[in-house]
């Protein structure tokens, strides 16, 4: 089972959706509809088939607007849902459940989208030793929560941000005047703690990040075929992470060549997302 966030890291985002959403007034439709008094009891339900992520950002926007809102789950995140299987059942205030629903379906749905086209990359490339990492093309505000998605897929996180590893791009490499010399920068700029990935297009860059020494190597829009010259030039002294062009069609292949990573952006910025119905019972 996947470890939940701690409510303070999904809270803030949570907050902000729901702010959004009631603007200056309120759901006045709600408020103008439905009787203070009543409770309802109502379904999360699967309308297709897919892996569930973000139950607590759900039950979060239900309990913000109404802590009276009970919210019990039938199947955990990092599940598999079916196409009108329960997900979990909610009760309370019909006004808070009413109001809540649409925040608490677009952090589930957009979640639940992520893990689903995760798992379905990592179902692609069972067999191969490659692991499947996101990267930082997170949507601004949602990064642990979507890091988070893609763990409850079985994928796993690339760096969270710019602060807890190095990892040197083409452009730094440009500007430092070459893989080595930008690797010899970082290495002096950072405690020995911190671990040094860089980017390399070609075999010949590769063999100058091995000649002085690398944690990580990022293969860069190579072939299948160029990547399997450059894990066995690796042979073992650095991780090996292939990205670019890595999608359900193409990253069986791509794992095959022996890389140890697939790093794929889209799983997190342009995942479709799944579709999560709030039913009344």
């Amino acid at each position: 089972m996947i470890a939940s966030l701690p409510r303070i890291v999904i809270e803030p985002a949570v907050r902000n959706a729901l702010l959004e959403d009631l603007g200056l007034a309120g759901d006045i439709t709600s408020t103008a509809v439905i009787p203070a008094e009543h409770r309802s009891r109502l379904a999360l339900v699967g309308r297709k088939h897919g892996v569930i992520a973000g139950l607590d950002a759900a039950e979060l926007a239900f309990q913000l607007t109404d802590p009276a809102v009970s919210l019990v789950r039938h199947i955990p995140d990092g599940s598999t849902v079916a196409p009108g299987e329960t997900i979990a059942t909610i009760e309370g205030p019909s006004r808070a459940l009413l109001t809540g629903e649409r925040t608490a379906l677009n952090f589930l749905g957009h979640l639940s989208g992520i893990a689903t086209v995760t798992a379905g990359i990592v179902t692609a490339i069972a067999g191969s030793k490659a692991s499947v990492v996101c990267t930082r093309k997170t949507t601004p505000g949602l990064r642990a929560l979507e890091k988070y998605a893609v763990r409850a897929g079985g994928g796993m996180n690339h760096r969270f941000a710019l602060h807890d590893a190095v990892l040197i791009k083409d452009n730094h490499v440009a500007i430092a005047g070459g893989v080595a010399e930008a690797i010899r920068r970082a290495r002096a700029g950072v405690g020995h703690m911190v671990k040094i990935e860089v980017e390399v297009d070609t075999l010949d860059q590769l063999r100058e990040a091995l000649k002085i020494g690398i944690d990580a190597v990022l293969l860069d829009n190579m072939t299948p075929i160029a990547l399997r010259q450059a894990v066995d030039l690796v042979a073992g002294r650095a991780i090996t992470e292939a990205s670019g062009n890595i999608n359900p069609t193409t990253a069986a292949e791509i794992a095959a060549s022996g890389v140890d990573l697939l790093s794929i952006g889209w799983i997190t910025h342009s995942a479709q997302v799944l579709d999560i119905g709030l039913d009344h019972l």
